[in-house]
């Protein structure tokens, strides 16, 4: 079991000099967040995308950052970094001189590629109308990019548009999606066009080779590069899509497709045969396997994510985890193919596995931590991780030992000391063992207790798992004072599927049983939690749980903070986006069909037990839980005389995520722990 551990002990910084202070959200929002690593075909080199924030802009800039991995305690080094561009996706030529990655230089995104070694950058071709990502073929002389086009689009050239000088601003829609996350449709699909690529960068307006299909790949609204695939003789591109049309609201059927990179043949469906999702296509480095990320069950976003392979010769299909418990995350291939490196939860971790691709035997590589990028090479895997007290930085396992690469925020994180986290476990509902985590302030002294901050994680088949946060960070509120609790109810990912599917029709009873549990477990096991002075709070379910709380158990808390969280379920369920995510939560209906299923666990039915002061946010580009909800929850509450507030952003969607708006949402917060338990008064 050593070497388990060494990968969560390399995310701890040195330890902090006796003058050490806390963390604060003014540090987080200016701490560099790196990503998008790439490393050469030989070891010799990683490459990868760094975003600094720009506060005064109210953003993000990305440079390119790279590391000699075959000198020990190689210094990271500037790549590409001009000022007011944004330099992104670096991948490396198969000789591995050369980077090619995406620049917006010149006000529209295009390919350049630069000497690793460095140099002067040099545009690669020009895409009419711009793009959205880019793949370059492993025999380097084919570009695969998506973009933004009309559907059936013959090519990249965007239509000529006339303009009609008396037209009105309305848009018209016949079928659903007529919003989506946080963008109206505009009649736009994002669809795969294949470019020459030579010397001579990319030429051409692209050939479509998606055929027929109506639909967005990679996926909306997060879908990548992840989710492409080019075989290695560049013949053939593998991609996921979910077909569009009246259905596509309440479907999570995404399957995968084979297509010729000439666009010469209509794609072919591999996984027709599955109603549920498959996702995550990657060809083994010899091109003889396709293996992918698969879902059995049909409108379940959640469900278990099984490593499937499919021999591409004979069209074999083997589920390789199907007896493991877990769900894959993410897909890469050893460069010889004997092994395949998956992520997935596991117990408020989320490490690596290797995945034996004959026998499908599973074995852990590391231990603590959240890993969030995998990048196997001849010379071990290079992978990014973080954790509750640090961000992303670069390492490399090597056979079982794990050595750190890097250290970028070193510096910004210099004389800051970071809390103590610790982990609980109790009885929860239906007996289940569950999980949760409590966080120490560091100034806390001997015999002292801190406020709580309740924090109930959103999904709701999500984890309050060992990870760091640019939203909601336990170490900002351990640095202002408040002692973190957080629990992985039942519908928490990591403990099996069973554990995640117990929350369906459920929303209100068994979480809400396991988070009564759990809070009572911490504050017995804690000494220095003060049991007296707690409030809760939490986004998308946790702002449901927030105001369901406020009707089923309204005397246990100081206030609330709620997050885009449900109020009325009947208007969530004709309000929202994706409505297989509502409708699989309440049994698989649509509301008119089940109403009982919706209204069991509504908090608009028990207003009048509300009682706890609350703080509401929510945002105007928020599709996924409207923000009529906060506003209608603000409504209650003032209707009702609870002390109460408002914040509203209307330039977020269901996150906040511009530099300034996350320090503004801090304030709000932190001031409306600090009025209601006391703090603000005692000066603390």
């Amino acid at each position: 079991m050593k070497h388990l551990l060494l990968a969560g002990v390399a995310l701890a910084f040195t330890a902090a000099p006796a003058a050490a202070r806390d963390i604060t959200i003014q540090d987080v929002v200016t701490l560099s967040r790196v990503g998008a690593p790439a490393v050469s075909p030989d070891g010799h080199w990683l490459v990868w995308q760094q975003r600094e924030t720009d506060l005064a802009a109210n953003k993000g800039r990305y440079d390119l950052w790279r590391l000699d991995l075959t000198k020990k305690g190689a210094a990271p080094e500037k790549l590409v970094a001009e000022a007011e561009v944004n330099e992104t996706s670096p991948q490396f030529s198969a000789d591995g001189r050369t980077i090619w990655f995406q620049s917006d230089k010149g006000g529209e995104d295009a390919v350049w590629g630069v000497a690793v070694t460095g140099g002067t950058p040099v545009q690669l071709g020009h895409i009419p109308g711009g793009f959205s990502g880019f793949k370059v073929a492993p025999t380097g002389d084919k570009l695969l990019v998506w973009a933004d086009r009309k559907p059936g689009a013959p090519s990249l050239e965007p239509p000529v548009v006339k303009k009609d000088p008396y037209a009105g601003s309305g848009r018209v829609y016949d079928q659903l999606f007529v919003r989506h996350w946080d963008t109206w449709a505009d009649g736009n699909r994002s669809q795969l066009f294949v470019l020459p690529f030579g010397a001579q960068g990319a030429t051409g307006n692209g050939t479509p080779i998606v055929g027929q299909l109506i639909g967005d790949t990679p996926s909306r609204p997060f879908g990548g590069g992840e989710e492409l695939s080019w075989s290695p003789d560049g013949k053939t591109v593998y991609f996921a899509l979910r077909e569009a049309g009246r259905i596509e609201p309440t479907s999570t059927n995404l399957d995968i497709f084979a297509a010729p990179a000439d666009g010469s043949t209509a794609p072919v469906n591999l996984t027709a045969d599955n109603d549920g999702t498959d996702t995550l296509p990657t060809v083994s480095p010899d091109g003889k396997w396709l293996a992918w990320a698969s879902m059995a069950r049909a409108g379940y976003e959640s469900d278990r994510q099984v490593l499937k392979l499919r021999n591409l010769a004979t069209g074999e299909v083997r589920a390789l985890t199907q007896d493991w418990d877990r769900s894959v995350a993410s897909i890469a291939w050893a460069p010889d193919g004997k092994r395949i490196y998956v992520t997935a939860m596991d117990t408020q971790e989320e490490p690596i596995f290797a995945v034996d691709p004959t026998s499908g035997k599973v074995t852990r590589l590391t231990g603590e931590g959240a890993v969030s990028a995998v990048v196997p090479t001849r010379n071990g895997v290079v992978y990014s991780m973080n954790s509750l007290t640090a961000p992303d930085d670069f390492f490399r396992l090597s056979g079982t030992k794990s050595e750190r690469l890097t250290s970028v925020n070193a510096a910004r994180l210099a004389g800051i000391e970071m809390p103590k986290v610790e982990r609980f476990s109790f009885t929860g509902a239906n007996n289940d063992k569950v999980w949760g985590y409590a966080v120490r302030p560091t100034a806390l002294a001997e015999g002292q207790k801190a406020p709580i901050a309740f924090v109930v994680h959103g999904g709701p088949q999500g984890s309050s798992n060992n990870s760091w946060s640019y939203r909601w960070n336990p170490a900002v509120f351990a640095g202002a004072g408040f002692a973190v609790v957080s629990v992985d109810f039942h519908g928490s990912t990591g403990y099996g599927q069973g554990f995640t599917d117990a929350i369906r029709n459920n929303w209100g009873g068994w979480p809400l049983e396991d988070l009564q549990k759990g809070l009572d477990a911490a504050t017995g096991k804690f000494a220095w939690l003060d049991s007296d002075k707690a409030c809760a709070l939490g986004a998308s379910y946790g702002g449901f749980m927030m105001n369901w709380i406020e009707g089923k158990w309204p005397d246990r808390f100081k206030c609330i903070v709620q997050h885009d969280g449900v109020f009325d379920a009947r208007a969530m369920a004709y309000e929202t986006e994706e409505l297989w995510f509502d409708e699989w939560e309440h049994g698989g209906k649509a509301y008119y069909e089940d109403p009982q299923a919706f209204e069991r666990w509504n908090p608009v039915n028990h207003v009048t037990e509300w009682r706890t002061p609350q703080l509401v946010i929510t945002s105007e580009r928020d599709f996924r839980i409207p923000y009529t909800q906060g506003l209608a929850a603000f409504t209650a509450l003032q209707r009702r005389g609870i002390d109460s507030r408002l914040l509203v952003f209307p330039d977020e969607n269901h996150w906040v995520l511009k530099p300034r708006n996350s320090l503004q949402w801090y304030g709000e917060v932190l001031g409306w722990l600090n009025r209601w338990t006391g703090k603000a008064e005692a000066g603390r």
